[in-house]
């Protein structure tokens, strides 16, 4: 049987980015990428990630999260899912802080002050070519060799490059909106200079306080808002001098304020979640997908 055939269901969203909560820290079942497909699907319940919480596995955690795209690939970190994730379990337990687990490391969660706010200790961004990763050697990650278009007229050039638990590449424009992302997006996620694919964002440095980012999702494809690129435009900007250490993000679902500590180097992105109703997983969902 299927992980989540019958399984209940928590639909949120932040800023618009469409996640889905599963609680199986009583089970010892996994979610595979079929499932995670299969759940995706507008029978189902249409999501851009889903996370999955499981029991700890490191004490003094509150929890294992997976985080699986719309394509049932895996994602090592998705700042607005840890959030919505965040909200269930404040609620749930009173707490004002927690400590979940990821596949890119721990991550901390506070409440806001405002009701349904919170925020995400994201850790220290990554800036070695390895790390982030990439295909071939680049010593200077603020701005790599990479275009999309005729040689002498890219359309697009010299990314900067930043690993926030997940790959990206920041693409530096005066207008987020003057390109067609849903068709350069792909392209860019799958080049070969990114051996694990990559979120490819549009940023426009608005002022020294504001940056303006619209991204497409490795896995996911176009979404509302992305936390992790909203702090990896973050970390590139304040890289280049062109912003301070805290900004205001806005994405076309809305605003995060991302800080990234200087104490520490830590990137904090605070933000709101909502949520839009519960619902159980059918079966039948599972079954047409091959899932047993």
């Amino acid at each position: 049987m299927s992980a989540l055939a019958n399984h209940p269901f928590t639909k949120m969203n932040a800023l618009g980015n469409e996640i889905v909560v599963v609680d199986l820290r009583g089970e010892k079942a996994a979610v595979s990428a079929a499932e995670a497909r299969a759940a995706a699907q507008p029978a189902g319940a249409p999501f851009d990630q889903l996370l999955a919480l499981h029991a700890p596995r490191t004490p003094g955690t509150d929890a294992f999260v997976r985080i699986y795209n719309n394509d049932g690939s895996e994602a090592g970190a998705c700042g607005n899912g840890m959030r919505c994730v965040a909200e269930l379990v404040f609620k749930e337990t009173g707490k004002r802080a927690l400590t979940f687990e990821t596949a890119a490391g721990l991550l901390n969660c506070w409440q806001g002050d405002a009701p349904l706010v919170s925020t995400v200790d994201m850790g220290k961004p990554r800036f070695a070519w390895s790390e982030i990763p990439l295909a071939e050697a680049f010593q200077d990650t603020r701005a790599i060799e990479l275009q999309i278009g005729p040689i002498d007229q890219p359309i697009l050039h010299s990314p900067s490059v930043v690993s926030m638990g997940n790959p990206h590449a920041i693409f530096w424009v005066n207008d987020v909106n003057g390109y067609d992302l849903g068709k350069i997006g792909p392209l860019l996620e799958n080049h070969p200079i990114f051996p694990e694919r990559a979120n490819i964002s549009l940023a426009h440095v608005a002022s020294r306080e504001h940056l303006i980012v619209r991204t497409w999702e490795r896995g996911a494809g176009l979404t509302r808002a992305c936390g992790s690129a909203a702090c990896a435009a973050t970390v590139a900007a304040a890289r280049l001098r062109r912003t301070g250490r805290s900004v205001t993000v806005t994405l076309p679902g809305g605003d995060l304020a991302i800080e990234w500590r200087e104490r520490d180097d830590h990137v904090l992105m605070t933000g709101p979640v909502a949520y839009e109703y519960e619902g159980q997983f059918d079966p039948v969902l599972f079954t047409a997908a091959g899932v047993a």
